[in-house]
């Protein structure tokens, strides 16, 4: 739990040095694996929730911090939008892939994060992981090393619930 907590602050951290994200993020909620989270950004409030990976591939590989967001921006008419980032940049023109279950959806990257190549999948996507147990990502590094983390989906789906009214 002392390594999630620690996580959790890194990611206000990042909050704070990345212009996407808002100054400061409030912690909502904790369900299991995922945590629940909102700002404001443009006057418009942003939920998401997040998680960290419980398996981190190479082991011999210094991976940093690795999140897997689902953010809902109200104001801009998103739903759940999956993102995934990572503390090292992606090798350029690479894709991540996702896999949930026999499932698998392919993102696109710039610098150090990755989303859904066709967003009219997005929603498929959420569905596989509601219903999975949990979410493999497999990824390129700049520096052309195939990584790989799994995510629990334990929670994703009263963490999703807890962000439907975001307003």
């Amino acid at each position: 739990m002392r390594g999630l907590i620690s996580t959790f602050t890194g990611l206000l951290m990042i909050a704070v040095a990345t212009p996407a994200m808002a100054q400061s993020a409030t912690k909502i909620g904790q369900h299991n694996a995922w945590g629940t989270y909102s700002y404001t950004q443009s006057g418009s409030k942003v939920c998401y929730v997040l998680t960290v990976p419980t398996d981190k591939k190479p082991a011999s590989l210094d991976h940093g911090d690795i999140f897997f967001f689902v953010s809902q921006k109200p104001g801009q008419n998103v739903t759940y939008e999956p993102q995934f980032i990572a503390s090292y940049n992606f090798q350029d023109n690479s894709k991540v892939t996702v896999t949930v279950g026999d499932k698998k959806y392919s993102m696109f990257t710039r610098g150090k994060s990755a989303w859904m190549e066709n967003a009219a999948q997005e929603p498929e996507l959420i569905a596989a992981m509601k219903s999975g147990s949990d979410m493999k990502v497999d990824a390129k590094s700049g520096r052309g090393n195939d990584t790989s983390y799994v995510f629990s989906l334990k929670g994703i789906t009263a963490a999703l619930s807890s962000i439907a009214k975001c307003k």
